[in-house]
């Protein structure tokens, strides 16, 4: 085990050697490492590409769904100590105590925490570490951060990796092949958990760096959040939104001038030299539809002919149209009504 940790903390350090050279002009607020960061994330996303991932598909493809399920309830059954732990370091005495129960009844009546019976009664499962109790007590995040093989963190969450390792009882199981097996199991089923999450981020993120850390961070500053509230946190802030775009109505802005623009729409209404037009008629309906309506809301001016009649395909009844006036036909439709 010791031999893993020297190759471990070798390969740790030839990575952040390597990522050395690497700078950013104008690195992100909060990421003043940008450059180291992003050489380590694409050093990672090659182990996961060429290793982790294909491993992954292997797995799906040779193990059953109701296996794998029973594998993930093993482990999120062991993590359940390291939650419940934290939760009473933040003297949130409620939530480790349905945690404590969780562990119990899936390890009892679960058959060793297989299958997740806790969750059939009604009890919450909780998500907690030291990073979140660290902040929970004032301890700031610091810089971004993203660790070789182990993905995106913050100094804070670095150092709270630290104590998960202490706190896991994966670590003091013997021999300690079969301590580090149990964690490539882990590792490799979390991966496959996975997989339809990372096609969906190849496929729509144009910058995998910048997608992770945004996403990284908001969700632990909405976890801090939700943990110092009480669990009535609101959602995260994801900045300076710019409101949706107001579309037209364009159905409704047909029907929106009033009796006023229908009679100034009007044949005949259009002033002549040497003409005027009354106002429209205050005492016509406003919803009213039709040619009485129409003709209704215009009256002539003194001296001038009236306009003629409409007759019920919107033309004048004595079919004599005015040299100055173009009155299209008007198309009725029979209209049916479901009753």
């Amino acid at each position: 085990m010791q031999t893993m940790r020297v190759r471990f903390s070798a390969l740790a350090f030839g990575a952040a050697m390597l990522a050395g050279c690497a700078t950013v002009q104008n690195p992100t607020k909060g990421d003043p490492l940008e450059g180291v960061n992003r050489t380590i994330f694409k050093f990672n996303d090659k182990v996961d590409q060429y290793a982790l991932k294909p491993v992954a598909k292997g797995y799906v493809y040779i193990t059953p769904q109701p296996v794998r399920d029973s594998v993930t309830n093993f482990f999120s059954n062991i993590g359940d100590v390291y939650v419940a732990a934290n939760n009473l370091l933040q003297l949130k005495i409620t939530d480790g105590v349905e945690d404590i129960m969780r562990i119990v009844i899936n390890t009892t009546f679960g058959v060793g925490g297989l299958f997740d019976v806790a969750t059939l009664a009604k009890l919450p499962k909780h998500d907690n570490d030291l990073g979140l109790t660290l902040g929970h007590y004032g301890v700031p995040a610091g810089p971004y951060l993203v660790l070789p093989l182990f993905g995106p963190s913050t100094v804070r969450d670095a150092v709270g990796s630290i104590g998960a390792y202490y706190v896991n009882p994966l670590s003091y199981i013997h021999p300690d092949g079969l301590s580090w097996a149990l964690y490539g199991v882990n590792i490799v089923n979390t991966r496959a958990n996975l997989l339809s999450a990372s096609d969906v981020l190849e496929g729509a993120a144009l910058d995998k760096y910048s997608f992770v850390r945004n996403a990284y961070l908001q969700r632990r500053n909405y976890l801090l959040a939700q943990g110092k509230s009480g669990g009535n946190a609101a959602l995260p802030d994801y900045g300076d939104n710019a409101p949706l775009p107001k579309y037209d109505d364009v159905d409704g802005s047909a029907a929106a001038p009033a009796a006023g623009a229908t009679a100034a729409s009007a044949p005949g209404a259009a002033s002549a030299p040497g003409t005027a037009s009354a106002p429209a008629n205050p005492a016509a309906p406003q919803g009213a539809s039709g040619s009485g309506a129409t003709a209704a809301t215009v009256a002539p001016a003194s001296g001038t002919p009236a306009t003629p009649p409409l007759d019920m395909n919107g033309g004048p009844e004595n079919d004599q149209v005015p040299a100055d006036q173009v009155v299209p036909p008007r198309l009725n439709f029979p209209t049916f009504k479901l009753r």
